[in-house]
């Protein structure tokens, strides 16, 4: 995910595959494994010296380097922070695991969900009264992990430029997790988030802030936090203010809930977009992956492209002058290809005929 992004955005990104893949989940063909496309790739067996010898050879001429392995198994493979810097003092070199370099569990095997679990987050999503909820792997893998990485990545090129020495990142899943939880630890200081999922504002808790059935059976999000956007949600669904009572004073909340949810299941999800999409009162339905691309704001902003007839969400921010390109599909392991731009025509021809590719 962390080199998609960089990709995406214009990196030439150089992706060492191993010699036997290996499948996680069910094989699928490469297409659609959209984590992977915008670069090119080579398979290697790094328990062999010659492919060792390659890999720092094209350290010397990269700006950065991503591993994500255990803690340790790099510099068993000779391929370590020293032996890069050794070969490139201005490298980055960007490390990737759940639970960091360091630390009584950095060794051990889990998965986002338990990351997530150990920082707080996973305890507080979730409706009250029921269990914590998974919220996919977008939170500890791809927010927690993936986003920081790159930003981690992005800083230490800055400042190699200045300094001209690489540095190590240390990006752990766990870290950047907890940093994404930093409004909550600073509300549960100063005595404003409760421990008790589900109940507070933007947990579900608040009715203005939650989601809504609707006669089809489909659902709506409202989120009108403030005054003048939930005033003018009641005012659109017809709702007297004086029925709910002050919008911030909890004890009005589970009435204003049952109101809500009455409402709303008085017409489709179609229904009411025509009456509330575009305006102030904080509304979008909720779509699925299906739907999604087709909505018109996405179709304007093309928020979502096709890539070899996959549809698939669009680099992103956006920027007003180094426009990166349209994507290119994930590609299978192609030395020849993938070498072009990092090595000779006779430095791969050399590579070829040693077997190391």
């Amino acid at each position: 995910m962390c080199a998609m992004l960089l990709a995406d955005l214009g990196a030439t990104i150089l992706r060492i595959d191993r010699a036997q893949p290996v499948e996680l989940g069910s094989p699928r063909p490469l297409k659609f494994n959209v984590l992977l496309r915008n670069r090119h790739a080579i398979a290697l067996d790094l328990k062999k010296a010659d492919a060792v010898a390659l890999v720092l050879n094209l350290v010397e001429r990269a700006d950065a380097l991503i591993e994500g392995f255990r803690p340790g198994v790099t510099e068993r493979l000779g391929l370590g922070p020293h032996e890069c810097h050794s070969r490139n003092p201005r490298l980055v070199y960007g490390r990737m695991t759940g639970w960091g370099q360091a630390g009584p569990l950095a060794a051990s095997a889990a998965h986002d969900l338990n990351y997530i679990a150990l920082t707080g987050a996973l305890h507080s999503i979730g409706r009250a009264g029921g269990p914590p909820v998974p919220p996919l792997n977008m939170l500890g893998d791809y927010a927690g992990g993936s986003l920081y990485l790159a930003l981690g990545l992005l800083a230490g090129i800055i400042e190699a430029k200045c300094s001209g020495k690489g540095q190590v990142v240390d990006a752990a899943i766990v870290d950047g997790t907890a940093s994404l939880m930093a409004a909550a630890f600073g509300l549960h200081a100063g005595g404003l988030f409760n421990l008790e999922r589900g109940t507070n504002m933007l947990d579900s808790g608040a009715y203005f802030y939650d989601v809504y059935q609707c006669s089809d059976g489909k659902w709506v999000s409202v989120a009108a936090i403030e005054g003048r956007f939930h005033s003018e949600l009641l005012r659109l669904l017809e709702i007297d203010p004086a029925t709910i009572g002050e919008q911030h004073d909890r004890a009005n909340w589970p009435k204003a809930r049952e109101l809500f949810a009455a409402t709303f299941r008085t017409r489709t999800r179609d229904e009411w977009c025509a009456l509330l999409e575009g305006t102030d009162a904080c509304f979008a339905p909720v779509l699925s992956v299906a739907e999604a691309p087709a909505h018109p704001h996405h179709a304007t902003r093309g928020t979502f492209i096709t890539v070899d007839g996959i549809v698939q969400p669009a680099p992103a921010p956006r920027f007003s002058r180094s426009v990166p390109g349209h994507p290119t599909p994930p590609e299978k392991p192609d030395s020849r290809a993938a070498l072009a731009g990092w090595m000779t025509a006779a430095e791969i021809d050399a590579l070829d005929k040693a077997g190391t590719i």
